[in-house]
């Protein structure tokens, strides 16, 4: 399965059900980087993304996005052969 990467932070909505949707489908690892406890890697994330907001997702080398792209993908079929091109 491919490895999967999230910027979150301790209290954030989206980044809790883009988790829960990943479990689903079989994600036991997910790499969390927290940018509310590390100012610098929220600067990363925003130079990687282009975006501000959290979740960013990355499965493998592809960004995701975040939590409606996350479901947006899974709803046309997209997550799981993502997860499992690794």
């Amino acid at each position: 399965m491919a490895p999967v990467k999230m910027y979150t932070t301790l209290v954030c909505p989206f980044c809790i059900r883009a988790k829960s949707l990943l479990k689903q489908r079989g994600v036991d690892e997910i790499e969390e980087i927290r940018v509310d406890l590390d100012p610098a890697e929220r600067q990363s994330m925003m130079e990687r993304t282009g975006r501000r907001t959290v979740p960013q997702i990355f499965i493998g080398d592809t960004h995701v996005g975040g939590c409606d792209d996350l479901i947006a993908l899974d709803q046309k079929g997209g997550l799981l052969p993502l997860l499992q091109a690794a």
